[in-house]
């Protein structure tokens, strides 16, 4: 008797672990579950499409050195506006704000450190940072102050006695994967075709480190970009006062080389994928990351195919004489627009897209390298030009796209077809960036239940 107990225990036990699929295959996820990807805030969803890049502009003599070529592009969000000022200062206190953290961590690692799971006991090694703290920068605490002493600006160097901290210690560490190099393989005869599609990555089948990558980039703008870049001309207030002050809040920010540029992605895609799974235990979403230079095109065409700008064309200005974007007009004539240099963001209307100065204001980092007849040699779908510059390569293989044209320039660069480059590790005060953040699935608006008798 007490062994058909048992037997029935185990069986009801048994029973109570087991799913209720009877045996057939439904996949680990329940079918009720599914996925929609929201909005992300500032952003505009861009629908996947088909156009012909490089026609439509206006310069026989481009075309004819880069053919035009008819591609497919998948969808996206953009953001609507070039990354401000402001939302780039969120980024730099973040670091600020990490690296102060973590020297405090070393005087009060209890307070400053998480060493510990709570819940399993497990042991953060290194140790986590813990943003519920308030950093005490005023602390009566000595200690803390000493902590928090080589963040600043050296006494020696200080203007006017101010304590303030210092832009060359805001570096940002990251990690990333180099999954073009992780992908490529190398035929070996003496190959185990058994381990199926490592077989021919002998080094991702021993290591997988090799292709784990980490940078470390100084974050903070070069806000000099506006003297060395115009010797000749006072832009002194500009170099002071553009990046921090609040009158400039919604300005573009500018001074920001691709290498910066690419850190923000990264950081951005930290910051919401951790609050995801922290306090929704939701999962995560796709990278931010720069814009190929299809990808831009597209976007700013607006879903027109022959457009020379992104508001159609082929005039800049509006039937009332108004001119609809940011840049020189005429030579020395900087004014004719409203602005001298940038202007806040969003100050003319949008394409049909709904995504504010893709041409003008300031000229935009891709994530493409540039070569003057890249189009030739790119795959049909979301094409893309890439090389992973090293610190000593050639400065001809630092060479990245930029598009849009800014403030300064001719409104040959407005069109949506010209394409100009300038080296990765090169921060001017007439270049910014916007983010993209691929849509997962087709198109926006799909429903299973509606798309396929299959999840009915």
């Amino acid at each position: 008797m007490k062994k058909l107990m048992l037997l029935s225990l185990v069986a009801l036990v048994l029973a109570g672990c087991s799913n209720t699929n009877q045996g057939e295959l439904v996949g680990v996820r329940n079918k009720s579950v599914s996925f929609y990807q929201p909005d992300p805030y500032g952003m505009v969803f861009v629908p996947m499409g088909n156009y012909t890049m490089g026609v439509g502009g206006q310069d026989i003599t481009s075309s004819n050195i880069s053919q035009g070529k008819n591609i497919s592009v998948s969808a996206f969000y953009m953001d609507e506006t070039e990354i401000t000022n402001n939302e780039y200062r969120e980024f730099v206190y973040y670091v600020r704000d990490s690296i102060a953290r973590t020297y405090l961590g070393e005087v009060d690692a209890e307070r400053y450190l998480v060493t510990e799971n709570q819940k399993t006991g497990e042991t953060y090694d290194p140790p986590y940072l813990n943003w519920e703290e308030k950093i005490e920068w005023r602390s009566d605490n000595q200690d803390y102050r000493d902590a928090l002493e080589p963040l600043f600006i050296p006494e020696n160097e200080r203007y006017h006695g101010r304590k303030e901290i210092d832009a060359r210690k805001l570096i940002y560490h990251y990690m990333w994967i180099d999954l073009r190099a992780a992908a490529k393989k190398e035929y070996r005869e003496d190959s185990d075709y058994h381990n199926g599609a490592f077989a021919n990555r002998p080094q991702g089948m021993t290591d997988r480190s090799v292709y784990i990558h980490s940078d470390d980039i100084n974050i903070y703008p070069d806000t000099l970009a506006w003297i060395h870049d115009y010797s000749y001309a006072f832009n002194d207030p500009l170099t002071e006062k553009y990046f921090w002050h609040p009158a400039y809040d919604n300005y573009p920010v500018v001074g920001v080389n691709w290498n910066q540029a690419k850190a923000f992605c990264v950081w951005r895609t930290e910051k919401l994928n951790k609050y995801l799974m922290k306090n929704k235990g939701e999962t995560t979403f796709s990278e931010f990351r720069l814009p190929t230079e299809s990808e831009w095109e597209w976007a700013a065409r607006g879903g027109h195919q022959f457009n020379p700008y992104p508001w159609g064309g082929p005039y800049t200005r509006n039937e009332k004489g108004c001119l609809l974007a940011n840049y020189k007009p005429l030579r020395g004539n900087y004014i004719a627009d409203g602005g001298l240099t940038t202007l806040v963001v969003g100050h003319y209307p949008p394409n049909d897209w709904g995504l504010y100065d893709m041409a003008g204001n300031v000229s935009e980092w891709t994530s493409s390298a540039y070569d003057p007849v890249s189009y030739n040699v790119t795959w049909d779908m979301n094409p893309d030009y890439v090389y992973n510059a090293n610190q000593d390569d050639d400065p001809v293989m630092k060479r990245k796209v930029i598009r849009g044209g800014s403030w300064k320039d001719i409104s040959y660069y407005l069109q949506v077809t010209t394409r100009d480059y300038e080296y990765q590790d090169t921060a001017k005060c007439y270049i910014g960036f916007r983010c993209i953040q691929p849509f997962l699935g087709r198109q926006k608006g799909d429903n299973p239940s509606k798309a396929s008798r299959v999840y009915n």
